[in-house]
């Protein structure tokens, strides 16, 4: 779909410095880009980017105004397209697609088949349609969307320009500013607790945190904690049917895929990427920068800037030489 906004060179020049994020063109600030472009489908007015070698022969026939890519391959441009020089085009990809993602705003109608406890505070134009309920000791601020369906509360703050799609329940939490809760999501509710011997329930008095422009996907949970909170880190973006576990803290910019599991009290450092189906130990230390591949089992801590692979989770390099070896012995 293409975006309704004319944006400008200045405002993604503008986005990428707020990151610290170096660039080099000689693009004019006032050059105006109407949607963001794929290699082979992208327009003349278009910015697109270039990230995967495999792709590297389409660029002769690159229609796209601009592109953002490495110094490396500068030359590989037609005419026609402006270079957009940077580390890592990708990257930047993700951060300036916030200008072109065409965004629900609230319409400000609270509906008449929704319910508003009396002790609860809505501040301007919040949009509650119908058949929500909005429970006692809960913040809602400026511009938020809650979808039809949905509980929300007790005991929950939401920040600006947060949009909560149909039923969902929040309950326990605080959810920062610009993030998105996607339909059937449950947030807050007790976790998987009790005593081994006895099986007494332990019951959880903690609550979550949800950091700034995070992304959290269908039908996914996320456990309130015993005592504390759960965190989850900004611009982290969690995919649809994972399970977090109470006392979990994910780091910033974190990317978790599908169907994963994370056992409680287990702690995520900064850009974590984990593949889908993975699992998760509890009271595990997963260090910044670490990779989990898909349908790993993760048993043991993980150091800074790893890959692993496999059950039990090994460094990627030893998993592939292990399959290698197990395919030669058959």
């Amino acid at each position: 779909m293409k975006n309704l906004n004319k944006i400008r060179f200045s405002q993604i020049l503008s986005e990428l410095e707020k990151q610290s994020i170096e660039v080099y063109s000689s693009i004019s600030e006032n050059e105006i880009f109407l949607n963001i472009g794929t290699i082979q489908n992208s327009t003349n007015n278009d910015i697109t980017f270039f990230s995967n070698n495999k792709y590297l022969n389409q660029l002769k026939d690159l229609k796209a105004k601009a592109c953002f890519i490495k110094k490396d391959y500068e030359n590989f441009l037609p005419k026609n397209c402006k270079s957009v020089l940077v580390e890592d085009p990708y990257l930047c990809l993700a951060i300036i697609s916030n200008l072109f993602n065409v965004t629900q705003k609230s319409n400000g109608i609270i509906s008449k088949y929704s319910y508003v406890d009396e002790d609860s505070i809505l501040h301007k134009n919040i949009q509650i349609n119908a058949f929500s309920c909005i429970h006692q000791n809960t913040e809602i601020y400026e511009n938020v969307i809650i979808g039809s369906n949905s509980n929300i509360g007790p005991n929950v703050v939401i920040y600006p320009n947060v949009e909560i799609q149909d039923n969902i329940s929040i309950s326990n939490s605080v959810i920062k500013k610009n993030c998105v809760i996607q339909s059937g999501a449950r947030i807050g509710g007790s976790g998987f607790g009790f005593e081994e011997k006895t099986k007494q329930k332990i019951f959880h008095r903690g609550n979550v945190f949800i950091d700034e422009s995070c992304n959290i996907g269908s039908n996914t949970t996320i456990d309130r904690a015993v005592f504390e909170t759960t965190k989850i880190g900004k611009y982290s973006n969690i995919d649809n049917l994972v399970q977090i576990a109470h006392n979990v803290v994910i780091g910033d910019h974190a990317i978790i895929a599908a169907q994963v599991g994370i056992a409680g009290s287990t702690k995520i450092g900064n850009s974590v990427k984990i593949g889908g189906q993975a699992g998760i130990s509890g009271h595990l230390v997963i260090g910044n920068n670490v990779t989990i591949a898909a349908k790993s089992g993760v048993t043991k801590n993980i150091s800074d800037n790893n890959i692993v692979a496999g059950f039990p989770a090994k460094d990627i390099n030893l998993w592939k030489k292990e399959l290698i070896k197990n395919a030669i012995k058959k």
